[in-house]
């Protein structure tokens, strides 16, 4: 009897414990509404598909067949009771419908689309657990089961990946460049000047100006359809871009000749323009001196743009097929500190010099100040007392380590110009551009000051003017003019507001001024009120009046005097000329080609910052000028001039800022 109800009992717990297995191992109920916004979250997480211990689940795998495999992968050996527990406890329970943890929910996707003819989806395998992508160890759930996808949920969270990682790419490669800083430009200008009473101020005094950097930069601006801001305009650096067909100099030992004309203002009736030209002496190749130069380059971070260190070295390599096989070379660069690149090497080695350059990359902060006590360090060690020692600075003027303020770099400089090694500046980048950082170093280095902004600008400067550039054949070049009261009432200078001198400055060979390269020409011009013209600055009631005897002769309009300096000389050669009736032109249409264009340029500068003098003078008209008054233009400088013109007509008054 007891015999028979232990059978009971056994067979009963059998059929039970077999009721339990098959339950367990029966598929899970379909999820419709689960199973597409759970394999989104799977195709939108980093889902990371790493070799399991247990092989994957082929579709022609039988439903018990997951069973097997996680006991085969566990025991190896025969299992023992620990381990057979460890089993048991470690089995799946049946699937759910509903998943409260959202972990598991991330990592146990359903299956999509595979659906029995019962109404219950294609069985889940069940893998070993992946290590934790956020955390990057395995942790403790290293041996809690998760379920896998599908072969076809993998394969199309991969090509979703796929194509996520395709768009990106093809977005990043149609995203604009980083764009550059914007409204961070500074500018050396001063207020426009005035008309003066030549009977209370007869004498104007000015140093000349060679540079060329506003020009440059006012065309770089408006190739963006840009305006200019009115502070970057330096109106007698717009004139004297273009090089003018003045009558030259016999020789270097007398290197300036003055040629002077008067004609009627075209934006004013009943005023007159003075044109004052000067040109020097050009050399011949064959006796220009040594060169000893050292290239100082910003390599800081905000060089890095194609119009920045890029074009530098671009332009540097241009200016050494200008170079003869005994000029000597050095390169100076600084970020975040200062470095010798290349100590000074004969131009015969041009791969050697070449090769330095190339390898120039920008990065770090800018020690702007260090870097040219380095670089005048080496010119002064290499001094050639019988050559042309300069020092060729190529920045953006964003000097932001060590030495920053203004005054002390120009003290600097001063210093060093006295033993005879000169700076000049190359200007690169828009959005932070120091102009005025540039102009104080070029101006008291005895240098130019050129902006570079396209390769043919390059190509200008450090090309075709090389021997301008870089050997100077007159030093502190001073112009003073004295108006006759008799016959000019008031008159005013065309730009040169930051070369304006004191009247004893002149005589005063102590104090510096502009130089003036080999073959250079430079304009200046006056707006003068005749006497009897329509005046623009009343009289005074209590006023002077002129004196009654000695007046000069009222044939003169005014008397002009120049002072240069020999480069090797620290005494001043005074010439000087009359202007008179004999230089005058009754009508503006018989003035000379060169003045009428030099006038289209003064407008268009006037205009550009802001049109106080030129009244209802507009661009059109300039452009009729400049038209009739191109002449020969063998580089296209002066068709270029005309496309700005049109490009003013119709660019913005300020750059759109971005994000």
């Amino acid at each position: 009897m007891n015999r028979t109800r232990y059978l009971l009992a056994a067979s009963l717990a059998c059929i039970i414990a077999g009721s339990s297995a098959y339950l367990h191992l029966m598929p899970a109920p379909r999820l419709p509404d689960a199973a597409a916004p759970v394999e989104q979250q799977v195709a939108g997480n980093d889902v990371a598909q790493a070799p399991s211990t247990v092989p994957a689940k082929k579709d022609s795998d039988s439903p018990a067949q997951p069973q097997a495999q996680i006991q085969t992968s566990t025991q190896e050996e025969k299992p023992k009771p620990q381990a057979a527990a460890r089993s048991v406890a470690a089995a799946p329970p049946p699937a759910k419908p509903h998943m409260d943890n959202p972990i598991a929910t991330r990592s146990a996707p359903m299956a999509s689309s595979a659906t029995a003819s019962n109404g219950f989806t294609t069985p889940m395998q069940w893998t070993a657990p992946l290590p934790s992508a956020r955390s990057g160890s395995a942790g403790r759930n290293d041996r809690a089961p998760t379920r896998a996808l599908p072969s076809a949920s993998v394969a199309s969270v991969r090509q979703m990946t796929l194509a996520e990682v395709a768009q990106d790419q093809d977005q990043r490669e149609r995203a604009p460049a980083a764009s550059e800083p914007v409204g961070r430009d500074q500018f050396a200008n001063a207020p426009e000047n005035a008309f003066k009473v030549a009977r209370d101020v007869p004498v104007s005094t000015f140093s000349i100006d060679v540079d060329t950097a506003s020009y440059a930069f006012v065309r770089a601006q408006l190739n963006r359809n840009v305006l200019p801001p009115p502070a970057a305009v330096r109106t007698e650096e717009l004139i004297n871009y273009f090089p003018y067909a003045y009558e030259a100099p016999a020789s270097a030992s007398e290197p300036f000749r003055a040629n002077v004309s008067v004609f009627p203002n075209p934006w004013a009736e009943g005023r007159k323009l003075i044109r004052i030209g000067v040109k020097g002496y050009a050399l011949q190749q064959t006796s220009r001196p040594r060169a000893n130069l050292v290239f100082l380059i910003d390599t800081s971070g905000s060089m890095e743009a194609p119009n920045r260190l890029p074009l530098v070295k671009q332009s540097l390599g241009m200016l050494l097929t200008q170079l003869q096989p005994e000029d000597r070379v050095a390169i100076v660069t600084y970020a975040g500190n200062a470095s010798t690149a290349l100590e000074p090497t004969a131009v015969s080695e041009k791969a050697k010099i070449l090769t330095t350059i190339d390898r120039l990359e920008a990065r770090g902060s800018t020690a702007g100040a260090e870097g040219i006590r380095q670089a005048y360090t080496l010119a002064e060690q290499n001094f050639d007392a019988k050559g042309v020692n300069r020092v060729i600075l190529a920045t953006d003027g964003d000097f932001n380590v060590g030495i920053t303020n203004k005054d002390e770099l120009k003290g600097f400089v001063e210093r060093e110009r006295s033993k005879g090694i000169f700076l000049s500046v190359l200007g690169v980048g828009v959005g932070n551009y120091n102009d005025a950082l540039a102009q104080t170093l070029a101006q008291n280095g005895n240098g130019v000051a050129a902006y570079i902004d396209t390769i043919n600008e390059a190509r200008k400067v450090l090309v075709d003017e090389a021997s301008s550039t870089l050997f100077p054949i007159g030093k502190d070049v001073k112009i003073q003019v004295e108006f006759n009261p008799a016959t000019v009432a008031e008159y005013r200078l065309i730009g040169y507001e930051t070369r304006l001198l004191n009247r004893d400055d002149f005589a005063n060979d102590k104090v510096d001024a502009g130089d003036v390269g080999s073959g250079q020409t430079v304009t200046a011009l006056y707006d003068i009120v005749p006497v009897g013209g329509p005046r623009v600055v009343d009289d005074l009631r209590y006023g002077a009046r002129a004196p009654a005897g000695g007046s000069p002769s009222p044939a003169e309009y005014a008397f002009v005097k120049i002072r240069y300096k020999l480069p090797r000389s620290d005494q001043s050669v005074l010439i000087s000329t009359p202007i008179d009736r004999g230089s005058e032109h009754d009508r503006f249409e018989d003035a000379p080609l060169d003045a009428r264009f030099a006038t289209s340029v003064a407008a268009f500068g006037e205009i550009l910052r802001g049109g106080k003098h030129t009244g209802q003078f507009g661009y059109d008209d300039v452009l009729r000028i400049a038209s009739a008054a191109r002449g020969d233009d063998p580089y296209g400088y002066r068709s270029e001039f005309l496309q700005l013109v049109r490009a003013a007509k119709t660019a913005s008054a300020m750059q759109p800022l971005r994000p």
